[in-house]
């Protein structure tokens, strides 16, 4: 099942992918919730009902043209892991890290697909792509073992950490140095602008992924491919991150996870490359689907 969050008159509504359009969940069930991270929350029992109409859903509930937004709009949390696929470590000169590292990205700059990302006034010489396979908790999670991760999972989507590179530039010393607390700082408020949380276009649900540790995970700009990767080569896996990170958070239904990205970031090419005013940038995911973004000035 593939769960969506698309405009409306009424605002933003869940909804479900069908072969005919979007399935206005509200419109079917007035008791639904109508968000996305509200059906998580409501539980098994509301989900089961969702399976049920997206098999025969009233014909005036579909939508044949629709305008998604992302996934889940208005999470909580969206955890990312960084350093986290072997051979971006490699292309980024970095060692491989003992445990899971992680950020949070700022809501606020949460986008659909579809949307465009907005290359900031102040830094917009080095913006960079990370495609990255995502996680959606499905239920409260808190101090749960590798074993028991997977059974919190509601299901997965994409995210693109969108980076300004060069907002770290000004704060290195006249050396080209700075220590490492004041670089991961400021390397993080790179990833904070708006729109520089692309996510989409789908929420798909745990079912239809049979191993989140074996997918093909791709980033294309103007068609041309920049990362072309597996999650087979994840430092840490799904079970992992989930079991790493809730010795610390309390996840909840909704929060996102993001995996890491893979190499072919701008920043490790060389030369450097980088997003342009009328780019396209695509994050593809067997399974999930195509994250698809214009940029502009």
């Amino acid at each position: 099942m593939k769960l969506v969050t698309f405009e409306t008159a009424r605002g933003p509504q869940a909804g479900a992918l069908h072969a005919e359009g979007v399935i206005d969940l509200n419109r079917c069930d007035p008791a639904l919730p109508q968000s996305v991270r509200g059906l998580l929350e409501a539980g098994p029992a509301v989900l089961e009902r969702v399976r049920q109409l997206v098999v025969r859903p009233p014909a005036d509930a579909l939508v044949s043209q629709a305008t998604l937004l992302a996934p889940i709009p208005d999470p909580r949390m969206v955890l990312s892991c960084g350093m986290n696929y072997r051979e971006h470590l490699h292309e980024m000169n970095t060692p491989v890290p003992d445990t899971p590292t992680s950020f949070t990205k700022s809501v606020a700059s949460i986008i659909g697909t579809g949307a465009a990302i907005r290359l900031p006034a102040a830094n917009p010489d080095m913006v960079d792509w990370e495609g990255e396979f995502s996680v959606v908790i499905g239920r409260p999670c808190h101090q749960v073992s590798e074993a028991q991760a997977l059974n919190f999972v509601a299901g997965y989507t994409i995210v693109n950490d969108v980076s300004a590179r060069d907002w770290v530039a000004p704060f290195f010393g006249s050396e080209g140095r700075m220590d490492a607390i004041h670089t991961w700082e400021h390397n993080l408020l790179g990833k904070m602008l708006p729109t520089f949380c692309p996510m989409g276009p789908v929420l798909v649900t745990a079912d239809e992924i049979a191993d989140p540790g074996n997918l093909p995970i791709q980033t294309r700009v103007n068609g041309e491919v920049m990362q072309s990767s597996n999650t087979n080569d994840l430092v840490f896996g799904v079970a992992t991150l989930i079991s790493y990170y809730s010795r610390f958070y309390q996840l909840m239904p909704g929060d996102v996870i993001t995996t890491g990205s893979p190499s072919g970031v701008g920043y490790g090419m060389k030369p450097k490359r980088f997003l342009r005013d009328g780019d396209v940038v695509e994050v593809e995911v067997q399974g999930i689907g195509i994250l698809r973004n214009p940029v502009r000035r």
